[in-house]
């Protein structure tokens, strides 16, 4: 029985103890606004895959989305080499920003469906199945722009999403938290979110049931794809320029952050809120690590030791041993 509560109050005490040690080790410049919305802003790029990465392991049977940044990565690059070819970034109206959005999620939709129809229609092993599509979409972004960086500049719109500020909080992240919120409000309130759930918790008890199997898992892929196809707008919005390779840690990233947030491997559980939260302290602890000099192999090695130290506390339900709840949520 999974202690939902417990999982919610563990992560708000991580994000407490790592702002309260962060000031402490910066003399409390890293409590500084500049510095807050800095982390604010590289937020939502990693925090729209970890959402991605939730809903495939939800799915169950193994599910799990190892395409995302590739496909993010992919979006970007078809978008900015087609809506180049066709408007001019310096234009100063928003044709090329709204092409280039558009263009970025059909990309990364389209994407995500491919990669729900060879699970679904081929019972192809998720796992299995990702691992070869993020192959197939690293080498298209390769083909698309001649393994070079593409230019993307700073039209307005695009430099709005990626660097500007709304009441002094970075517009991605608001972006972010309303898209969070609106998957979020998916699970809990449609016929999706139930079948989702308990397809992941009892595949064989929701097929005999009568579930619509393959339309759940194409829709929950295709909704990683678009997810994907975000984090592809505000990369290009933060960097005014994309490639094929950016990113390549953010896959270990985006599957620390859902296991931290409590997401079962197995499947059946997942909620938004605590992805929201475990992405915002696996932020916090990043640049709190770059305070400390730190070099990026560090960084890597501490994402790896959480991982397994996340894995194991939700193996033996440590969590729930720690901070007793009797209530239970499927979302």
């Amino acid at each position: 029985m999974r202690n939902t509560g417990g999982q919610l109050v563990l992560l708000i005490v991580i994000n407490v103890a790592v702002l309260g040690l962060g000031a402490a080790i910066s003399g409390g410049s890293f409590l500084a606004p500049f510095n807050l919305q800095s982390m604010a802003g590289q937020l939502p790029e990693i925090g729209f895959l970890a959402i991605g990465v939730m809903l495939a392991m939800c799915a169950g049977n193994g599910g799990i989305d190892l395409s995302g940044i590739a496909l993010a990565n992919l979006s970007g690059v078809v978008a900015a080499v087609v809506a180049g070819k066709f408007l001019s970034s310096a234009d100063p109206s928003s044709a090329y920003s709204l092409a280039f959005i558009i263009g970025a999620l059909l990309v990364g939709l389209i994407g995500g469906t491919v990669n729900g129809l060879l699970i679904s229609r081929l019972n192809i092993t998720p796992i299995l199945c990702t691992l070869g599509t993020q192959m197939l979409f690293t080498g298209l972004a390769v083909v698309a722009s001649d393994g070079r960086a593409v230019a993307v500049g700073s039209p307005d719109l695009l430099a709005q999403i990626g660097n500007g500020l709304f009441l002094g909080v970075p517009i991605s992240f608001l972006i972010f938290i309303g898209v969070a919120a609106l998957v979020a409000a998916l699970l809990k309130f449609t016929p999706f979110g139930l079948w989702l759930m308990l397809m992941g918790t009892n595949p064989k008890a929701a097929t005999y049931a009568g579930f619509p199997r393959t339309g759940v898992l194409i829709t929950t892929y295709a909704t990683s794809g678009l997810l994907s196809g975000l984090a592809g707008i505000i990369i290009a919005a933060r960097n005014v320029n994309v490639k094929w390779d950016y990113g390549t840690s953010y896959l270990l990233i985006a599957i620390l952050i859902a296991v931290m947030a409590g997401v079962r491997p197995e499947g059946g559980y997942g909620r938004v809120v605590c992805v929201v939260l475990a992405a915002i302290a696996l932020q916090l602890m990043s640049s709190m690590l770059n305070f400390g000099g730190l070099s990026n192999f560090v960084r890597d090695f501490a994402w790896g030791a959480l991982l397994l130290t996340f894995l194991a506390v939700g193996r033996y339900n440590v969590v729930g041993f720690l901070i007793p709840n009797k209530s239970t949520k499927l979302v």
